[in-house]
């Protein structure tokens, strides 16, 4: 499916926290011994619409999570909220790891686990009910929930890109 409603970001005017969702130990065994070394996966948000993820890899572990930081701030994407919540029930997928995001009322909290948590609170959004499905790769499902808030819309934007007024779009 295509983004074409994906604004990227400039990382030089915000202000990011960012959250480390997973550090791994890889193994690479040669005929030396074994040469350890660390990837990790850091998502980074401004916690008002604006969200990125990035992988970094090195021989220590700050080392790899300052590469994944960096690599986050050139993968910025604005994201549609609504009230603090998703606009509309959105599913994402990547490799196997399948994500449900349906909106929430005010007070709900974000009911959801593991990765794709940290994603909605460094977007900003308060008021979520998430699931997810199939493979628990915390690297898939940081690009699944990825992959479903690029998709979601906001009723002004579809009343633009059809041409049509706002009345249209509820009322048909």
């Amino acid at each position: 499916m295509a983004n074409v409603n994906v604004k990227r970001v400039k990382s030089s005017d915000i202000e990011l926290k960012d959250r480390l969702v997973g550090v791994q130990r890889v193994t690479k065994v040669t005929k030396g011994g074994r040469a350890f070394r660390f990837t990790a996966i850091v998502v980074v948000g401004n916690e008002k619409g604006v969200v990125g993820y990035g992988l970094g890899k090195a021989k220590e572990v700050t080392d790899a999570i300052t590469k994944a930081i960096e690599d986050a701030k050139k993968n910025l994407v604005k994201v549609c909220i609504v009230n603090g919540s998703v606009p509309h029930p959105q599913e994402g997928k990547f490799g196997g790891s399948l994500v449900f995001l349906k909106p929430a009322s005010h007070g709900t909290g974000v009911i959801a686990g593991g990765a794709m948590r940290a994603v909605l609170e460094s977007v900003g959004i308060t008021d979520v009910l998430a699931k997810s499905k199939g493979s628990s790769n915390p690297h898939n499902v940081v690009k699944a929930t990825m992959a479903a808030l690029m998709q979601l819309r906001d009723a002004h934007s579809v009343a633009q890109q059809r041409g049509i007024s706002m009345d249209k779009v509820f009322n048909g």
